[in-house]
């Protein structure tokens, strides 16, 4: 019987351990998105405030903060992953981590049109 128990509690403590990793990666994915924006803002705001016409400014603070939120997307789709694998392994939690990653997918198919100007599964014009 105190082995169940102890069992037990290295399973909620396990779980509880899971569960702040998941919470510490979403709060990466936040971090990267707000300095993102501070640091794309004030780039912005300099570059502006410099008025050098040859730099395409508003172009880079949008590829600046696309990239930043396409990496937010991918780190928050981790995050959904650990949290339904290992804390919820149920049917519908799963249906509801496919249809997570399935508009997260979309998003970043997205941003990637809207920064790069083309779709993510053709080939780039090898300017990067």
């Amino acid at each position: 019987m105190e082995e169940t128990v102890a069992a037990q509690g290295a399973e909620a403590l396990i779980l509880e351990w899971i569960s702040w990793a998941a919470i510490g990666i979403e709060t990466v994915a936040v971090i990267i998105i707000i300095v993102a924006i501070v640091f794309a803002t004030a780039r912005f705001l300099y570059v502006s405030a410099m008025r050098r016409p040859e730099t395409r400014n508003y172009q880079q603070y949008k590829s600046i903060l696309g990239r930043s939120l396409l990496l937010s997307l991918e780190i928050l789709v981790a995050a959904d992953i650990v949290r339904t694998v290992a804390l919820e392994p149920t049917v519908a939690s799963v249906v509801v981590l496919g249809m997570l990653v399935l508009i997260r997918t979309f998003l970043s198919w997205s941003l990637v049109v809207e920064i790069e100007g083309r779709w993510p599964w053709k080939p780039g014009s090898g300017k990067d």
